[in-house]
């Protein structure tokens, strides 16, 4: 009996069947119980969308902000206010006004608030801020008188009145049918009056010059 029973345990304890059974659960189940995603690979075309994506973005940014420099800035018509200007009716003023420049440098022409003084124009950057601003038509300056000092722009003889607290030059042309005044914030440069000055020239002849009496 006793080895009966020594071969039933040993043929037990051979069984393959067993083992095999034993070994198959064991190598089924996890140790931890948690399942290691970190060793899969991620799939090409999500890398590559990770990786363009930061680099579609900056370009969009960039050729967003060149459009945005190159697009016209919508300005708020600009309000001038009346001056006395007994010639702003003239012929002279019908004849120049439709003869300037639209664009004085960096300048563009502005719209004007209605009812705008007869006989003007402005002139602003594309972002706004002060305004160049021509007069046709005016009565003769009070400064203005026989030893006023003169500058000639492409024929034009010009006297300037200067307005520190507003940072600005109002220059008149004195040597034409009327007075003509272009008021030049500063750092404008001088190719405002080098174009109203052709303007000016091609389109009214100059006469003599006609200065008030000296300042007692």
């Amino acid at each position: 009996m006793a080895a009966d029973s020594s071969d039933s345990d040993s043929s037990k304890g051979n069984d393959p069947t067993d083992d095999d059974k034993r070994t198959g659960l064991d190598k089924a189940a996890p140790e931890t119980g948690e399942v290691d995603y970190g060793s899969r690979p991620y799939p090409p075309a999500l890398i590559a969308t990770a990786v363009a994506l930061p680099v579609v973005l900056v370009v969009a940014v960039l050729v967003a902000a060149v459009l945005a420099r190159r697009l016209p800035v919508e300005r708020e018509p600009l309000a001038l206010g009346p001056v006395p200007a007994p010639a702003a009716e003239g012929e002279a003023c019908a004849k120049l006004l439709p003869a300037l420049p639209a664009d004085l440098g960096e300048f563009t022409k502005s719209t004007l608030v209605e009812p705008a003084p007869p006989a003007t124009r402005a002139w602003q950057r594309p972002e706004g801020g002060n305004a160049i601003v021509l007069r046709c038509g005016l009565d003769r300056p009070l400064e203005f008188h026989r030893a006023s000092p003169l500058q000639i722009v492409d024929g034009v003889q010009w006297f300037e009145v200067r307005d520190d607290s507003a940072e600005t030059s109002t220059w008149f042309a004195v040597d034409r049918e009327t007075y003509i005044a272009l008021t030049v914030p500063d750092g404008s440069g001088p190719t405002p009056l080098q174009e109203v000055s052709d303007a000016i020239t091609a389109n009214l002849p100059a006469k003599e010059l006609d200065p008030g009496p000296l300042p007692n």
